[in-house]
């Protein structure tokens, strides 16, 4: 979701949130508490993903479900609006993010859980040039969570979000979710660096980070504040109007989940 906007910058040149259940403005949640069937919505001030604005600064409302079976294994589907898309290619329409994601996830040890799965990104398009580098994604991801801190690195087995010739393209990303022990605020804090592979993107690889706390409001519900920022290339990372995507900016958003 994403860096995609070489896909953005090419075109512009001739012509790229309350977490949803624990997703802020990172990346989707790719496993569900163990249990049967939970569904999660979101709103938020826009859609940050690994630190580059998927809707250029402007509102987001995300939603999903989750299926996890006591044996480790689950499947989910994640869903939000964006816009970089529509905005590197005027005229077409992209109104929407598909995730749909499936993996093994377990505790081995005393307060360690291993996970790892596939997940595929799909934007349904129309109008699209056909030139374009498919946005559409896929990614194989390996985590380990200890206590509360989660390692994990992505890899993606085609092109990563629409760069041309990216396949190998690799994200990893340390986050810390500390429950602070007060009136239900837990402290979030991640960091995480994206290497664009390939010899056409030289300037798209970049470091994201994240602070921020969040406030369990009861009855699956949560309110969710942070500071993101990158030093991703502004040239790259473009908006329409000239603004870099990756620039550093607030975060609030409110999750319900069910």
């Amino acid at each position: 979701m994403k860096n995609k906007i070489l896909a953005l910058s090419a075109i512009s040149a001739a012509c790229l949130m309350m977490m949803s259940t624990a997703m802020a403005a990172d990346e989707p949640a790719v496993a569900a508490d163990p249990g049967p069937v939970t569904a999660n919505v979101t709103l938020g001030s826009e859609y940050r993903y690994r630190g580059i604005s998927q809707t250029n600064s402007k509102p987001t409302i995300q939603g999903g479900f989750d299926y996890a079976h006591e044996s480790g294994f689950y499947v989910g589907n994640w869903n939000s609006n964006i816009s970089w898309l529509s905005d590197a290619a005027p005229g077409s329409s992209a109104p929407i993010e598909m995730d749909f994601y499936g993996g093994y996830k377990k505790e081995v040890a005393e307060g360690l859980t291993l996970d790892g799965g596939v997940l595929q990104y799909y934007y349904p398009t129309s109008n699209y040039p056909s030139a374009s580098t498919n946005p559409n994604t896929t990614e194989l991801y390996v985590a380990a969570t200890y206590t509360f801190a989660t390692l994990k690195y992505s890899y993606a087995v085609t092109d990563l979000f629409g760069f041309a010739g990216s396949k190998g393209s690799g994200y990893v990303d340390l986050a810390l979710n500390y429950d602070t022990g007060v009136e239900g605020i837990t402290l979030n804090a991640h960091v995480g660096y994206q290497k664009v592979a390939g010899s056409a993107n030289p300037n798209a690889s970049y470091t994201d980070w994240k602070l921020g706390l969040t406030k369990d409001l009861g009855h699956g519900m949560n309110v969710a504040v942070a500071y993101i920022g990158t030093n991703a290339d502004g040239t790259v990372y473009v908006s329409p109007t000239g603004q870099n995507l990756g620039r550093g900016t607030g975060f609030i958003s409110f999750t319900k989940a069910f």
